[in-house]
C-alpha cells in the first residue's frame, strides 16, 4: 500500500512530462523549438511534435499570409506635384530561421514596423524616380510601378525572412496646401484645351461655310445658265411661230400685232391717245373697217378705251 502511495505521484509527473513533451502544429502556423533561446528544431509540417520538457520551448509563428497598412507619407515625384500616397502590403513568413534570428523575441510587430521602414523607402525611391510623374502614378502606369515597389521591397524583406506578396497604393492624394493652386492649374489647362477646341471648331465651321457659299454661287450659276437658255430656246420657237403665222397671212398678222399695240397703248379707264391723221399707227382706226367701228373719232381727236 505505501509503495502504490507513492508510486502515484511518480506516475503523475511522468504523464505530465509526457504530455509536455508533445505539441502539436496547425497547418496555419509555423513552429520552433528554442532550447535557451537557441533554435534546436524547426517544425513547418502539421502534425504532433516533440521536445524537451522544461528545458525546450515552442515559439508559433503564423504561416498565412499577412496585411500591413502603411501609415500615408509624402512623395515628389520628377514633376516636382507632391503627392501623399497611403499603401498596404501582403507578406508571409518564408523562412521562419531568418525571421526569428532577425527580430528576437520582438516577433511580428518589430518585423511590422521594420517591414512598414522598407516599404516607405521603397515607395520614395520608385515614385521619385526619374520619368516618373505625378500623371504617371495616376494613369494605367500604376500597376506597373507597384510591381516595381513590390520587386524591390520582397528584396529587402528577404533579410528579415519575409516574402512581400503584394503591394498596393490605395490612396493618392494632393497635400491640403496644394489643392487650390492644383485646381487653378488644372483649371487653366482645361480652358486652354476649351479655347483650343473652340478655335478648331471655328475655323471648321468657316470651311463648311465656305463650301457652302461656294456651292450656292455655282448651283445659281448653273441655274442661270440652263433657264437662259431655256428663256432663248423659247424665244427662239416664239420667233418661229411669228414667223410662220406672218408668212402664212401677212394681213392678219400686222392687223393682229396693230390691236395688241392699241391694248398696251390704251391702258385704264380713262386713258386717252392723241395722234395725228396720217399716222401708221392710226391705220386701222380710220380705216373702211375703223370708221365702221368708231365713226365719231377723227384726227386730231382724244380716243378713249
Amino acid at each position: 500500500m505505501r509503495k502504490a502511495t507513492l508510486l502515484i505521484p511518480v506516475v503523475i509527473v511522468a504523464v505530465a512530462l509526457a504530455l509536455s513533451s508533445i505539441f502539436i502544429v496547425d497547418e496555419r502556423e509555423k513552429a520552433l523549438v528554442l532550447q535557451f533561446g537557441q533554435i534546436k528544431q524547426v517544425k513547418e509540417e502539421p502534425g504532433l511534435a516533440f521536445k524537451i520538457p522544461i528545458i525546450q520551448e515552442v515559439v508559433r509563428y503564423d504561416d498565412r499570409i499577412l496585411s500591413l497598412d502603411t501609415p500615408a507619407i509624402e512623395v515628389t515625384p520628377s514633376d516636382d506635384r507632391r503627392l501623399v500616397v497611403d499603401a498596404f502590403a501582403r507578406y508571409r513568413i518564408g523562412d521562419v530561421v531568418q525571421f526569428r534570428q532577425a527580430v528576437g523575441v520582438g516577433g511580428v510587430r518589430q518585423a511590422e514596423d521594420r517591414l512598414s521602414d522598407i516599404l516607405n523607402d521603397v515607395i520614395r525611391g520608385v515614385l521619385g524616380a526619374a520619368g516618373v510623374t505625378s500623371n504617371t502614378i495616376l494613369s494605367s502606369e500604376r500597376a506597373a510601378l507597384m510591381l516595381r515597389i513590390r520587386a524591390s521591397a520582397d528584396a529587402q524583406a528577404g533579410a528579415l525572412g519575409l516574402d512581400v506578396v503584394d503591394v498596393r497604393l490605395k490612396q493618392t492624394n494632393l497635400p491640403e496646401q496644394n489643392l487650390d493652386a492644383t485646381f487653378a492649374r488644372m483649371r487653366a489647362e482645361r480652358e486652354r484645351e476649351a479655347t483650343d477646341e473652340i478655335a478648331r471648331g471655328e475655323e471648321a465651321a468657316q470651311r463648311v461655310r465656305a463650301q457652302a457659299d461656294r456651292t450656292v454661287v455655282e448651283l445659281v450659276s448653273e441655274a442661270r445658265r440652263e433657264s437662259e437658255i431655256v428663256r432663248g430656246e423659247a424665244d427662239a420657237e416664239r420667233n418661229g411661230i411669228f414667223a410662220e403665222a406672218f408668212g402664212a397671212d401677212p394681213d392678219f398678222f400686222e392687223f393682229y400685232r396693230s390691236m395688241a399695240a392699241y391694248e398696251r397703248a390704251l391702258q385704264g379707264q380713262n386713258s386717252t391717245m392723241v395722234i395725228t391723221p396720217d399716222s401708221e399707227f392710226f391705220e386701222f382706226l380710220d380705216g373702211a373697217a375703223g370708221r365702221g367701228t368708231r365713226p365719231e373719232i377723227g384726227a386730231g381727236q382724244a380716243l378713249a378705251n
